[in-house]
């Protein structure tokens, strides 16, 4: 519908659409608009677009394409100036807007937008029918589209049948050979059952002859017990005799050994009345006197007492394990309680493994450090310090006991030193050969 404003009958100026300007049309004349925009200096343009003075074309477009569009239809004298511009830009078109008979190859968006800037006679009818063209063409492509889509639905529903009947084939086969190999396993089950079976008699045969057996070992078990016991009466009779014999012995040399006695007198009888004979003078000499011995006033016993090393001295345990082949066994957390027990468990054993290396670096001496594995949370990752063995208890096992296995392990004559307060390691260790020494006196000769 075309309504006409205080105008000529013949003035297109004066027409007004009745329906939004179609977005084709649109996008066009915000083109039309932003080209002629950078021909106009800043006077000519209405206040509202001044700021977009300086944009390029492409910015301006994206950015004041709604002030632009509201500038031409409000502002005549501004839509006057951009038809001039478009005039200038595409006079052919714009001469046959003029004459009333647009070109029929041009687009019939851009005829609309030349129309509604340039405003000749009828150019509402010209952008109406530009709108319902660009409808038809959506609707038309549109229709071609949702044509295309299905025809690529159809031949994605071909391939899926297709790919369906093959799947099915191809399961079909499938489940054949499932079915021939079920076959083959079920005759395999009722072979291996029919093993199984045999298996069971067989076994069954085993524990008769091995209940058999039992039966006859029981059997050799009392004659052999029987006959240990006549052996051991007979034993008894032959220690008797045997008692009886040595008693005679005892009683025979009892004879002989008076016999040297009344010699033996006879002798020192005879060696007295010689030296009464001789009148030999009494020896002077005394085997004492010969024995090497520190004369007194020169050292006395308090004196070689103070030579002797205390208890609690460390040139102890480096005498000790200065002995040949000498191995030295640490009750770690002894040692570690004694000397520092506010530091945590890891530090202390750090600490203490870092000094018994340095030891057996300065003594050469084999070292082993034994922990108590009762204390830990998890297992212990260390790398061991050169020189130096380190252990810890199984579960169930104290640290206490498996010192006295190493000590136990040892050759009798090796030189074994334990170095632990606790009396009853240092108690059960000496028994089995080893020399104990207190912790104190190793942490001593650790500072």
């Amino acid at each position: 519908m075309v309504e006409t404003t205080g105008g000529g009958p013949g003035d297109g100026a004066a027409e007004v659409l009745d329906r939004p300007l179609p977005d084709g049309v649109r996008r066009r004349v915000v083109q039309i608009v932003s080209d002629g925009f950078g021909g106009l200096t800043v006077g000519e343009l209405p206040a509202q677009l001044r700021q977009y003075a300086r944009f390029a074309p492409n910015r301006r477009a994206k950015f004041a394409g709604n002030a632009m569009a509201a500038a031409l239809e409000t502002d005549p004298l501004f839509r006057q100036r951009i038809g001039e511009k478009f005039r200038e830009a595409q006079p052919e078109l714009a001469g046959a807007l003029d004459s009333g008979s647009p070109p029929p190859a041009a687009d019939p968006l851009d005829v609309a937008a030349a129309a509604y800037v340039l405003r000749p006679t009828d150019w509402v009818k010209l952008v109406t029918a530009a709108g319902e063209e660009a409808q038809r063409a959506d609707a038309e492509r549109a229709d071609e589209e949702s044509r295309a889509e299905l025809e690529r639905l159809r031949e994605e529903l071909d391939r899926a049948r297709e790919h369906t009947r093959t799947e099915t084939e191809r399961l079909r086969v499938e489940l054949d050979a499932a079915k021939k190999e079920a076959e083959s396993l079920h005759r395999k089950l009722r072979a291996a059952y029919s093993d199984v079976k045999r298996g069971e008699a067989a076994l069954r045969k085993v524990h008769a002859e091995m209940e058999a057996v039992r039966a006859d070992s029981h059997a050799q078990v009392s004659t052999a017990e029987s006959e240990s016991r006549r052996l051991k009466s007979r034993l008894g009779e032959a220690e008797a005799a045997l008692e009886a014999t040595r008693r005679a012995a005892r009683e025979g040399r009892s004879v002989e050994d008076m016999r040297v006695r009344l010699l033996l007198d006879t002798l020192l009888d005879a060696t007295q009345g010689l030296r009464r004979e001789l009148a030999l003078p009494p020896v002077s000499v005394r085997p004492a006197e010969t024995v090497d011995a520190v004369e007194p006033g020169r050292m006395t016993p308090k004196d070689i007492a103070a030579r002797a090393l205390s208890e609690n001295d460390p040139a102890i345990l480096d005498q000790l394990l200065a002995l040949p082949q000498a191995h030295l066994v640490v009750d770690g957390y002894n040692v570690t309680k004694t000397g520092y027990p506010q530091m945590p468990l890891e530090k202390q054993r750090l600490r203490l493994l870092g000094q018994l290396s340095q030891l057996a670096a300065q003594t050469g001496a084999e070292v082993t450090c034994v922990f108590d594995g009762a204390e830990l949370a998890a297992p212990v990752l260390l790398a061991p310090p050169r020189g130096v063995r380190v252990l810890f208890s199984k579960a169930g096992v104290t640290a206490d006991e498996l010192i006295r296995q190493l000590v136990r392990a040892e050759p009798p004559g090796r030189p074994v030193i334990v170095a632990s307060t606790d009396r009853e390691v240092a108690d059960g260790i000496a028994k089995a050969g080893a020399r104990p020494v207190a912790s104190a006196v190793l942490l001593k000769r650790l500072s």
